[in-house]
């Protein structure tokens, strides 16, 4: 009698979220790599490209919160569905922007700001569709595989929008991430259910698997959302959200100022700025999943306090001491690999935030880690804006000595979080 292999199918769906999330990170990363010919053919100062940077993140952190609520009844199929179709929608009227249109700083800022409100359901509803898919004891590594189609996403774009740019112009790149959102969310809607329960493909051992361990570590499908005002007053949602900021206002160091940091600042040309740039998000694609693989081992070993907020901590320290290092560092080649380990570095701690916000948010998670992504893009909006400000009066090296000190106030923050106090258990 041979026994039914269980089928992986929630790790398929994992998979095309990965598929989504380096879509994703496509269109929110090619206007920085177009940003200079943008730039040069809308008559833009570095400034005014820096606030349509922010414009994008503005839209995309005021509708984090509301997006993932909306995850949270609607579910993650739809949801998602719907967001990538509306992305691609706003990228591809980016490109119908004319020459000499006197508004095009502002038609730029609202394109962006459209497009950073669709977008800013991605990772609620990620994070809520895992709640529902993924135990406890796998969600470091899930959520490692999403977030490393960040890397994967923002790694490609630079030689793939050069490419494209200096073949057919900066529009023709817009289109064609346009295009690759519409089909990879055809298929996402096609394939995915909300629960396991409605997946057909899912197979009884799977099924059993999934839910006997959803329920040693998740509160029962019947229960209410968490309150807003329960949610505000934990102090593990607050701390968590405080620390995403700071990763945020790093993280977009790279993703919005790296590529022309190494064109103007380090002097490389256009195709070597477009392969050094690929380093850091390199690095974010293999050390999302690494950390989150260390993150799920050291918390069956020690717990989730050791397992979450333990590697938080330490992978956020070692990317201010990379940041540092990186930053004072005379040498081209060496500033670029110890700056792109940074990176790395500082996503080894990815899964761990939105590993917790699943632990501790149970049903609730898309609201929960939407309100904390609100956090993090907060901070990417400022230093889209102020480091192209500190670098200007104070040099680049400044810039990053700056983000330095505010990756090590996130990683500090994270002694305050306790991964084991669910919103809806009724803990302080």
């Amino acid at each position: 009698m041979t026994t039914e292999k269980p089928s992986q199918i929630r790790w398929v769906l994992i998979s095309w979220l990965f598929l989504l999330s380096a879509v994703a990170y496509l269109d929110r990363v090619n206007i920085s790599i177009a940003g200079t010919l943008l730039a040069s053919e809308f008559h833009l100062s570095k400034i005014q490209l820096g606030w349509i940077f922010s414009a994008f993140l503005a839209g995309y952190a005021l509708f984090q919160t509301p997006g993932g609520r909306l995850a949270d009844k609607l579910g993650a199929r739809l949801i998602l569905a719907l967001a990538v179709l509306w992305w691609g929608l706003f990228s591809a009227l980016t490109v119908v922007v004319p020459s000499r249109f006197q508004s095009a700083l502002l038609a730029f800022m609202s394109l962006r700001f459209a497009l950073g409100a669709g977008e800013a359901v991605m990772y609620p509803a990620s994070n809520q569709f895992v709640a529902r898919w993924i135990p406890s004891a796998e969600r470091g590594l899930a959520n490692g595989l999403i977030f490393s189609g960040v890397g994967v996403g923002a790694g490609f774009t630079p030689p793939l929008i050069t490419y494209i740019m200096l073949r057919y112009g900066w529009r023709i790149s817009f289109l064609v991430c346009a295009a690759l959102g519409l089909i990879v969310g055809f298929v996402w809607y096609m394939i995915a259910r909300n629960t396991p329960e409605e997946h057909s493909l899912v197979s009884p051992g799977e099924l059993s698997k999934i839910k006997v361990r959803l329920l040693s570590s998740s509160p029962a499908e019947n229960s209410r959302l968490v309150s807003w005002d329960r949610m505000f007053e934990s102090k593990e949602v607050l701390a968590v959200t405080l620390s995403y900021f700071s990763f945020g206002y790093v993280a977009w160091i790279f993703f919005s100022w790296f590529y022309i940091y190494l064109a103007e600042v380090r002097g490389l040309n256009l195709k070597a700025s477009a392969l050094y740039s690929m380093l850091p998000f390199i690095a974010m694609a293999v050390c999302s999943p690494l950390g989150g693989l260390i993150s799920d081992a050291i918390s069956k070993k020690r717990g989730l306090r050791a397992g979450r907020s333990g590697v938080a901590v330490f992978a956020m320290i070692l990317a201010a001491v990379f940041l540092v290092i990186g930053a004072r560092a005379q040498n081209t080649q060496l500033a670029i690999f110890v700056l792109a380990g940074g990176a790395g570095a500082l996503y080894l701690s990815q899964s761990s935030f939105w590993s917790v916000t699943a632990d501790i948010g149970g049903i609730s998670s898309g609201s929960v880690s939407g309100f904390m992504n609100t956090g993090n893009q907060f901070g990417g909006m400022i230093t889209a804006s102020l480091t192209p400000w500190i670098a200007s009066r104070f040099g680049w090296t400044a810039a990053f000595l700056v983000a330095a000190a505010v990756c090590m106030c996130g990683a500090l923050t994270w002694l305050l979080v306790d991964p084991r106090r669910r919103l809806d258990s009724g803990n302080p």
